[in-house]
């Protein structure tokens, strides 16, 4: 498989050199596939459906191939994912596809443990550690940090916002020894981000340490990603029939987006053939990708701060891959797009429990009220003329090709739970009077010693403790 770079798609690389490298030095531009294979109907119409560990190494194989032998892949995936995602139905036309099952009770375990083996894999037989940078608004850090931590030749340098993350996030990232450190950054996540990426765009640091990225810039993060989706996909198309009388149903994806990694990863499980009929952006005021799917401007904004902390950017990097992927229109004609302030939040994790039984996150809220919303009636009304303002909350004025499918009950939607709603307990307890169970894993970090190292929002200043420390 050959790579090429958002800003120039002349640029050609193998998938071992868009991995170790993170993104294109010369041009701050990001890796993706030049093609994106499909996978044998035959695979995709199982039923029972094939495991998720066996979907994982289909769809990862096209692009690793001629890089990683099968064998090699295999082993990479089964150390991976000793779990899985689960589909847990709420209703008769909705489904929570649950991603907190890893060891920081995140979605991005998925990805961040897929890419450390990765990238170890890659690194075997060079003399000098690979060193990674990762920028965090939640909990892509404390993935990554679990995921590479004590794996040979690699180290980490993880930065987040000072006081913008949760406790308990706080803790699962300033608790590491060894390889992985956390810097608590005098900023927002956007900061964060910059400093990150201008490290990889300085060509003196980048003579004295070999850097890579683990965030979604990197595609060895991105692409792993995509395994859930086919895998959700193909659960809740063969059980559909029993749920809900739905014959080959037209599955929405509901995905809460901030950084827009994990809705680019169910682009690229759509186009190796997931029946996925489109998708819900569900965010939260920091609606950058709404506005721009409303209005047609993408502009870029300062973040704010939010209940929904994980999606608090204001710049997403992976606008840059949907819009190398498709056009405007075509977006448009995938996506409906959503968004909720803290107000709105809470209602949310109110809602979804009163009505399903079910606890949610904050960033899962905000797409239980999308589907919500857009099943009851708030898909039909725009349909019908009533075009909502895209400056309040709710469902931006945009029609996707799958609305009327809404409207003729033939959608299910299926909603992403990203993290425990134990990692956000004060806001859950406000919603709905009573704490989310706290996972054991969670309980025992909590009583580990904080560790992390503060940092000036300044860039040679982030530089100068680089050279120093690593």
């Amino acid at each position: 498989m050959i790579y090429t770079d958002t800003r120039d798609n002349s640029a050609k690389v193998d998938f071992k050199t868009a991995v170790m490298s993170g993104m294109n030095k010369a041009t701050g531009g990001l890796y993706i596939p030049t093609s994106f294979p499909k996978l044998e109907k035959s695979f995709i119409e199982k039923n029972p459906e094939p495991s998720f560990r066996d979907i994982a190494f289909n769809m990862a194989k096209p692009y690793v191939d001629g890089e990683i032998p099968d064998d090699d892949l295999a082993a990479i995936i089964q150390d991976a994912y000793p779990f899985s995602p689960k589909v847990v139905p709420l209703d008769s036309v909705s489904y929570v596809l649950e991603l907190f099952h890893g060891p920081t009770c995140a979605f991005k375990d998925f990805g961040a443990r897929f890419m450390a083996r990765t990238m170890s894999y890659f690194n075997r037989n060079e003399d000098t550690p690979l060193h990674i940078l990762v920028a965090t608004s939640g909990d892509t850090g404390s993935a990554v940090g679990s995921a590479f931590h004590n794996v040979p030749g690699l180290d980490v340098t993880i930065l987040y916002p000072d006081g913008k993350i949760s406790e308990i996030q706080e803790k699962q990232l300033s608790t590491f020894t060894g390889n992985v450190r956390a810097l608590k950054v005098k900023g927002t996540f956007d900061d964060c981000q910059k400093l990150v990426k201008t490290a990889f765009t300085d060509e003196e640091l980048r003579k004295k340490l070999r850097l890579s990225s683990a965030n979604s810039i990197n595609i060895a993060r991105l692409l792993p990603q995509s395994f859930y989706y086919m895998y959700a996909a193909c659960v809740v198309r063969n059980r559909a029939a029993l749920d809900n009388k739905i014959h080959d149903p037209k599955i929405i994806m509901v995905v809460p987006s901030g950084n827009f990694g994990n809705l680019t990863s169910g682009l690229i499980a759509k186009e190796m053939g997931a029946p996925i009929a489109g998708f819900t952006a569900a965010t939260n005021s920091n609606k950058t990708i709404p506005d721009w799917i409303a209005t047609g401007d993408y502009n870029a904004r300062p973040s704010v701060e939010t209940f929904a902390n994980a999606m608090d950017v204001g710049a997403p990097s992976n606008y840059e891959r949907i819009k190398a992927m498709y056009t405007l229109e075509e977006v448009r004609r995938d996506f409906a797009s959503y968004w909720l302030n803290n107000d709105g939040i809470v209602d949310a994790i109110k809602s979804c429990n009163s009505k399903t039984g079910y606890i949610i996150d904050p960033h899962g809220a905000i797409g239980w009220q999308a589907w919500d919303s857009i099943r009851s009636g708030e898909m039909e009304a725009l349909i019908n003329g009533n075009k909502n303002d895209y400056n309040n909350p709710g469902l931006t004025p945009n029609i996707p090709a799958w609305g009327q499918d809404v409207v003729n009950k033939k959608a299910v939607g299926v909603i992403l739970e990203t993290a425990s709603p134990a990692k956000f307990g004060q806001t859950v307890f406000d919603a709905i009077g009573k704490e989310p169970p706290i996972p054991s894993r969670l309980e025992e970090v909590m009583r580990l010693p904080d560790r992390a190292i503060p940092m000036d929002n300044d860039y040679n200043t982030f530089k100068d403790w680089l050279l120093a420390n690593l």
